[in-house]
């Protein structure tokens, strides 16, 4: 990685979506579409700048380890794997939903140990044991609605935006965990050697994240 270039590490999805606007404030646009190219490493319109695609739960760490100079990562990602070494500047406050709990209506409140199926295994350990109820979490990586419907599972532990595909599926929203947004990582090696690029990045989004809000 070039010490003069800033490399940005992107998932695919609503994160990218929701990232693009706040990085053309900066001046940086991608010159490819990023669904119809192949390419992992997107050129931008600033040649001291490139854009990594990778999945969303590699992001920090790709940027930990310096594949990456600063990258956009979900709360849950960084709550879930919770060891990163690295900054967390900013709140870009997009991509926003909430962490929840969530089954059929009264399913927390049963007797006994529960069953909760979720991607968020460590999230939802924690959380349980801080409350001191005694569940087994049983791992999945998708369709968690369909796990208290065949009766694999109580209880999920979810990203719920508007919860239609809850209702959809006799689910409702049984208990809040996090509310959850997409925050600005740095490497902090990067921090120290590109740190008159890394701050004006934070400063740009950051002026832009809050004329948002305005």
């Amino acid at each position: 990685m070039s010490d003069k270039q800033l490399t940005i590490a992107l998932s695919k999805g609503r994160i990218l979506n929701d990232t693009l606007p706040l990085l053309e404030k900066a001046g940086i646009t991608l010159l490819e579409d990023p669904e119809k190219s192949r390419k992992l490493v997107l050129p931008t319109s600033r040649d001291d700048v490139r854009i990594l695609l990778v999945r969303a739960s590699d992001v920090p760490t790709y940027v930990q380890y310096g594949g990456a100079d600063v990258g956009v990562a979900g709360r849950d990602v960084l709550m879930e794997f919770g060891s990163y070494d690295l900054y967390e500047p900013l709140d870009l406050r997009i991509a926003r939903c909430r962490l929840m709990v969530a089954g059929q209506p009264g399913a927390n409140e049963r007797p006994g140990r529960l069953r909760v199926a979720t991607k968020f295994v460590n999230i939802a350990r924690s959380y349980f044991a801080t409350q001191g109820r005694q569940v087994d979490v049983i791992k999945l990586y998708g369709s968690m609605e369909l796990a208290p419907l065949v009766g694999m599972a109580d209880l999920i532990v979810d990203l719920v935006d508007t919860g239609n595909t809850l209702r959809a599926n006799g689910l409702v929203p049984l208990e809040h965990i996090a509310d959850i947004s997409a925050r600005l990582i740095v490497n902090k090696a990067a921090m120290k050697t590109k740190h008159r690029a890394v701050r004006a990045l934070i400063d740009t989004l950051e002026q832009a994240v809050s004329a948002r809000a305005r």
